[in-house]
């Protein structure tokens, strides 16, 4: 199943220290696009950030350590940070550097959420999930209601794998900001993930105006429904096919059909599909296709000639699946006829599959070919026989 969805980046704000959201402005360093002198101006801040105001306040002999306040330490952070999305060289230098001025912010009352929050979204970045995770959790415990947290939380918890904390953590989200369609739609991934079914197909009925509009939406709806063995799945998958094109969606949708016998339509799916799909598709592969077709042809039309062809065909372009072949015999709807043809190409087929015949033993080569020539069978002293060893 294709997931579009969680290839997306974690939320797109940047949490600064007096509680203000501000949008992310995104500005590229090395592959420019838009205006190049205001992504030079804004470089060139980061580097003012970054270096000059840290001396200035070193050598003014300010109070602390390092003459900045919190403030000052979570700015320098974020310059870094911004330094290293936007760069391809040195990137990990300009992490480091981040993190280690985040950490100063994150020991600081006023600005510990804000360096946290951004703390994980560098750990994100740096393809550090678990921490990531760990830094976004850790504002959840003195502010469980904060959203930007909970929803970055959940995302990293599906990146680590935890996919029931990950549900967990979504659906408090989705209790404070039920009108979020995206993140209703990841919710809704996690619990299908998890065999839920039926609550991946509520999730996805809340969010009426996506599930018209997103065809990511329409699918999972209809996959829900096919795992609940729903017949409303028909029409979703229908709904969906109307508007989109896609070969393996279309194979699912014949499945479907052919579920419910209803197999002229699911006869024509299948032609469609195998039409759309490219000699190289996989899961499923075009020889899978011509199986599908087969199989309808020879349980819904018994004695039609088509649909051994099919079988034929399927096999000699590649499908080896012969347990699948060999399961048609089980089914009564298949004439005496065709179960005779059933067998012969399984047990072609199986045969031709078969391993081949091991290799002559390099060993015993040898000992007939050192008995050839020296009239005395070959003895190695440091094996031992069966019979010595008894």
């Amino acid at each position: 199943m294709k997931i579009r969805r969680l290839e997306t980046r974690p939320p797109n704000a940047i949490y600064y220290p007096n509680n203000e959201v501000k949008p992310r402005v995104r500005s590229y360093f090395i592959m420019v696009r838009g205006n190049t002198r205001k992504m030079k101006n804004r470089c060139l801040r980061c580097l003012v950030a970054a270096v000059v105001i840290p001396a200035g306040f070193v050598l003014g002999g300010c109070a602390n350590r390092w003459g900045l306040s919190a403030e000052e330490y979570f700015a320098i952070g974020m310059a870094y940070f911004e330094i290293a999305q936007n760069v391809t060289v040195n990137r990990d230098h300009f992490f480091r550097e981040a993190e280690r001025w985040l950490n100063r912010a994150r020991a600081r009352d006023r600005t510990m959420a804000a360096s946290a929050y951004n703390l994980g979204r560098l750990h994100f970045e740096a393809g550090r999930f678990w921490e990531a995770a760990d830094q976004f959790e850790s504002i959840l415990v003195l502010d469980p209601y904060n959203v930007l947290a909970l929803r970055a939380a959940a995302y990293m918890r599906i990146r680590t794998g935890e996919i029931e904390r990950a549900s967990d953590l979504y659906e408090r989200f989705l209790a404070l900001v039920p009108e979020s369609a995206d993140d209703g739609y990841n919710h809704a991934l996690v619990l299908f993930a998890m065999r839920r079914y039926a609550e991946a197909e509520q999730v996805l009925r809340r969010n009426e105006f996506a599930l018209m509009e997103n065809p990511d939406f329409l699918l999972l709806y209809a996959r829900a429904q096919n795992r609940q063995g729903k017949p409303e799945a028909i029409d979703s998958f229908a709904s969906w096919l109307e508007n989109n094109t896609d070969g393996r969606v279309r194979f699912e949708y014949a499945e479907v059909l052919e579920n419910w016998a209803l197999y002229a339509r699911a006869l024509e799916e299948y032609r469609a599909a195998l039409e759309e799909l490219a000699a190289t598709a996989v899961n499923p592969s075009r020889p899978e296709v011509r199986f599908a077709i087969a199989r309808v042809l020879l349980v819904a039309d018994p004695g039609n000639a088509e649909g051994m062809s099919e079988l034929r065909g399927a096999v000699e372009d590649g499908y080896a699946d012969f347990d699948a072949i060999e399961a048609l015999l089980d089914d009564d709807r298949v004439s005496e006829y065709d179960r005779d043809y059933i067998r012969a190409i399984v047990a072609e087929g199986r045969r031709a599959a078969a391993p081949p015949a091991l290799a002559e033993d390099p060993d015993e080569a040898f000992a007939e070919f050192y008995e050839e020539m020296f009239g005395e069978p070959f003895h190695d002293e440091t094996l031992e026989t069966e019979d010595d060893a008894a």
